[in-house]
């Protein structure tokens, strides 16, 4: 996120024969054996209570309200999508499968149209059949921001570009049919009309922001308190801000859900904001996973690779974020295109992943596309990052400086966020390898609840005089278009809310965007957004720095454990289960 068959059954409903969908089984424990594509303690076996722990509680529960990423891997257990994504561990997660619906969309009409069938036997925790009308009303509820707000509005924009539709609690029109962009012309159809083709659009249907809401069972605003189950599990006990009871939704159908195992009898969050104390009840037992999986503090991670019995069940997954600069055009004297490359060959990367903690937090970055985006080219080292180890090239850093007239250096302001000692960390690190080929900065501390406001204005950056800012950038779905695009597209950029921080303006980038994200071929999309890379690296509006890694725990108990890239890079939790 940016600044996610038919089978025999045991009395109780378990699956009691292997799925299709069940990840090969892998080595049954060692460290990064669940992030290198294994599967930890592989089994079909169903009961017990699967217990997480987290720091804070969700930013909604509603689906079409939420916009973080533990959220959203969690969420599938109570509510489901026409697609989502495979069980499966790694790469291989980020593949589209049918989940509502019995397969992938028809895409007609040039890449406008998408049709789906739903699949028989899917319900409603009350037993009543989930319908294409529930997936669009749930759809719809995007649209009344007064309420339903928080969530991400990328459907919105793909289908109501024109905001026309007012959304379900503002439909006055005599024949109630909402927004026409949903069509529902059969019992189990359901056809998406989009004004400009969109070949990310099932992607975009494969977030919780596409899952369905029935009608007579919303709440609006309250409906995070309680949402109405059509996964698995359906809500039990709620204390917002201490505790969560996930129980089993007794009216949920096995044989019309593919992808979920289902396999713990209830799961429990437990919220405490300690994290330290958080370690401390995860490393004894008391826990199983922490619910967010953003990563060991320093202090737990220390404890853990020092103890073999904890460090067998640590995990350094990628987890799809970016840590990089962008270096505004309108600060001088970063305008010049050589002063920014001079940036760029004077960085120590090396330096830079050592104050983030070490190897583990990441991989260093020669470009701006994450290894798990089609178009990312692991060959592609454009400033020679990855040939010299991530250590600066000083001596073309200070030819750069000479092609843009400041042969002697030039002062600049470095802005990074106050409460990440870790990246204050990071910019004093850049800060001291600048130095050495005269490129004098200052650190200016952004306070944290200030930062996203003031580095999105560019007037305002302009103004400071912040020619580095510092801070990581992650994508909702793992394609070009929505991980490159609100940083290099000149048409993102705005006054306020400007995710081009780096004020990038160029024509045929813009048109290689259009092309890229109306091509359904995701190969041939790729082929775009690669080239978009390339020009992205060409003017050095950005320093990439490390794409990054979080270094996650998992719990004795816990089987069918894997990471996938589809999920932050995290364990998938529908997948999971616990020994007794």
């Amino acid at each position: 996120m940016s600044w996610m068959k038919g089978s025999a059954k045991d009395d109780s409903g378990h699956n009691t024969s292997k799925s299709s969908s069940t990840p090969k089984p892998g080595p049954t424990s060692g460290y990064n054996v669940a992030a290198k594509g294994g599967v930890v303690n592989a089994s079909t076996k169903p009961g017990g209570t699967l217990k997480f722990i987290s720091k804070s509680d969700a930013d909604s529960w509603d689906p079409q309200r939420s916009y973080v990423g533990f959220v959203w891997n969690f969420s599938r257990y109570y509510a489901r999508q026409l697609v989502t994504y495979a069980p499966k561990p790694g790469k291989d997660g980020t593949e589209l499968v049918p989940d509502l619906a019995e397969k992938k969309a028809e895409v007609t009409d040039g890449g406008r149209t998408y049709t789906y069938t739903l699949r028989k036997g899917i319900t409603w925790e009350d037993g009543s059949p989930i319908t294409p009308q529930d997936i669009k009303y749930g759809i719809e509820r995007i649209w009344d921001q007064d309420k339903i707000f928080g969530g991400p509005v990328f459907i919105q924009e793909a289908l109501d570009p024109g905001h026309t539709y007012k959304g379900p609690y503002k439909d006055t029109s005599e024949d109630k049919l909402g927004l026409t962009a949903i069509e529902t012309p059969g019992p189990r159809t359901i056809v998406f009309k989009l004004p400009k083709a969109n070949g990310d659009f099932e992607r975009m249907l494969a977030t919780p922001s596409a899952s369905p809401v029935k009608k007579s069972k919303d709440t609006k605003d309250k409906y995070q308190e309680r949402p109405f189950s059509s996964g698995p599990y359906k809500f039990g006990p709620y204390r917002p801000g201490t505790s969560l009871e996930l129980v089993r939704n007794t009216k949920w159908n096995r044989s019309s859900d593919p992808i979920r195992t289902a396999l713990p009898n209830q799961i429990t969050v437990n919220i405490r904001g300690d994290e330290q104390t958080n370690a401390k009840a995860l490393f004894s037992g008391a826990y199983d996973l922490d619910l967010q999986s953003y990563g060991l503090t320093k202090p737990a991670l220390t404890q853990a690779t020092s103890s073999s019995g904890l460090s067998a069940r640590l995990d350094s997954p990628s987890n799809g974020l970016l840590l990089f600069a962008a270096l505004p055009r309108s600060v001088k004297p970063l305008d010049n295109v050589h002063c920014r490359k001079a940036v760029l060959y004077a960085a120590d990367r090396e330096n830079v992943r050592t104050a983030a903690g070490g190897p583990q937090t990441g991989d260093i970055a020669p470009h701006m596309l994450p290894p798990a985006i089609g178009g990312s080219d692991s060959s592609y080292d454009p400033y020679g990052t990855v040939k010299s180890k991530g250590k600066p090239d000083t001596d073309k850093a200070k030819a750069e400086l000479k092609a843009c007239g400041e042969s002697k250096g030039f002062r600049t302001t470095i802005a990074v966020r106050n409460n990440r000692p870790v990246d204050v960390d990071v910019a004093v690190s850049l800060q001291a390898s600048l130095r050495k080929v005269g490129i004098t900065t200052e650190i200016d501390q952004i306070d944290a609840n200030h930062f996203s406001d003031t580095i999105s204005a560019p007037a305002t950056v302009k103004k400071k005089g912040y020619g580095i800012v510092l801070y990581r950038w992650g994508a909702d779905f793992l394609t070009g278009q929505n991980f490159l695009q609100p940083l290099a597209d000149s048409r993102f950029i705005e006054s306020t809310g400007n995710f081009n921080v780096a004020e990038m303006a160029d024509p045929t980038v813009d048109d290689l965007f259009d092309t890229a994200i109306a091509e359904q071929d995701p190969a041939k999309a790729g082929s775009d957004y690669a080239q978009i890379n390339r020009r992205i690296s060409d003017s050095a509006a950005y320093l990439p720095l490390l794409f990054q890694r979080s270094v996650i725990w998992r719990g004795s108990r816990l089987t069918n454990v894997y990471t996938s890239d589809s999920w932050e890079g995290g364990y998938d939790y529908v997948s999971l289960g616990v020994s007794k």
